[in-house]
């Protein structure tokens, strides 16, 4: 199938699937932009960008494309976000990203490179984001033929709690750790991305359960216990590892519905004191209510991990959040304790906190403090 697209002067041009096609004109800001279409979606980008643009994917909230700056000779992948700005909530994801991104230095956390500017300061609506290509996400590799080895296991595993141990430092939750979101490089360089779900502990206005994707959703997202804490992101880790060593999603389950029972048959079914947490009584008697399950024994479900792993994997994977392992202690685990060096493992200098967080903000103010992102990276030429 061939993709169309019209260049911004109006000339057109068709190109293999998965590619762009792209046409020239100037745009304003002092330079050229190409109109891409890619798989369907249009992306208008600064000449620097050049073609061909591949499409990688789609992640929270925007579709994703490959490029690279013809100026730096880098490699990038390209995230838009489109109609950035319909509603405060989209507005506000799409900045928190950016600031989050552009605080964050770690050598397990995607980099961002560029906010692009927009054509025009009135009239944008789309928000694109640049960031440190990866060769491709942990997914393909849990799913391909690629074999793997208790070495793999443990370096990726380690990674992932390294970035995240940054992550907590500085009082940020992920909410969207899943195999698609952990990129990997062929060194066995893991960077965990895609912080358009992502919260700092700061802030207050409603945070939906249906944050994290639903496979690797820890239960109390779904007893709508408010109170979001780290072990969020350590149950989601859990997931995924187990995922890694079986080549199989841990929890597939149908429909939302069906959730907490499939966890439930893993796990066993909550007792009183581990519904403890829970402040509201209807989610208690919904965890307690639902059909009893034993708790099954993981080395027999797991019989090809070694036992300190099955043992690493029991303490991520328990029901009460209060006590599930922390990101430290895994480290400390036996399973990866070789691997574990307190000074190489840095963390921020202080939490992040945002004074837009608790503030509110219309669309159009977003969208102002969005621009400032975009010019930062940008700015104008000097006089």
């Amino acid at each position: 199938m061939a993709t169309e697209s019209e260049s911004v002067g109006g000339a057109s041009a068709t190109t293999e699937e998965g590619e762009s096609s792209s046409g020239r004109g100037q745009i304003g800001n002092g330079g050229s932009y190409y109109k891409h279409s890619i798989n369907g979606t249009v992306f208008v980008l600064p000449s620097k960008y050049s073609a061909p643009l591949r499409h990688l994917g789609r992640g929270a909230y925007g579709f994703v494309c490959s490029a690279v700056n013809s100026e730096t000779k880098e490699k990038v992948a390209i995230k838009k976000i489109s109609n950035a700005f319909n509603n405060r909530i989209d507005a506000k994801k799409t900045l928190r990203e950016i600031k989050l991104l552009v605080h964050m230095d770690h050598e397990n956390v995607i980099a961002i490179k560029d906010v692009v500017r927009p054509r025009h300061k009135e009239a944008f609506e789309d928000v694109y984001i640049v960031y440190e290509r990866m060769d491709v996400d942990l997914s393909r590799i849990i799913h391909s033929k690629h074999p793997l080895t208790e070495n793999h296991f443990q370096y990726l595993l380690y990674q992932i709690l390294r970035g995240l141990k940054y992550i907590h430092s500085g009082d940020i939750l992920h909410l969207d750790l899943k195999p698609s979101n952990l990129l990997v490089n062929s060194d066995c360089l893991l960077k965990i991305a895609d912080f358009g779900l992502a919260r700092t502990v700061s802030e207050t206005e409603f945070m939906s359960e249906f944050v994290v994707t639903q496979w690797y959703r820890a239960p109390e997202l779904m007893l709508s216990f408010s109170d979001f804490t780290t072990a969020i992101d350590v149950w989601s880790v859990g997931c995924i590892f187990a995922e890694m060593v079986t080549r199989a999603p841990l929890f597939p389950a149908k429909d939302y519905s069906d959730q907490l029972p499939i966890i439930f048959e893993l796990i066993g079914s909550p007792d009183e004191e581990s519904t403890g947490f829970l402040r509201c009584e209807r989610a208690r008697r919904h965890a307690l209510g639902l059909n009893r399950r034993p708790r099954q024994n993981f080395s027999d479900k797991f019989p090809n991990m070694k036992p300190e792993a099955v043992d690493l994997l029991e303490k991520m994977l328990v029901f009460d959040p209060r006590k599930r392992i922390t990101v430290q202690e895994a480290l400390c685990h036996p399973y990866i304790s070789h691997l574990h060096d307190d000074t190489d493992e840095p963390v921020c200098s202080q939490p992040l906190t945002f004074g837009f967080e608790n503030q509110f903000l219309s669309e159009e103010e977003l969208k102002e403090l969005v621009w400032r992102e975009s010019v930062r990276f940008n700015p104008d030429p000097a006089s």
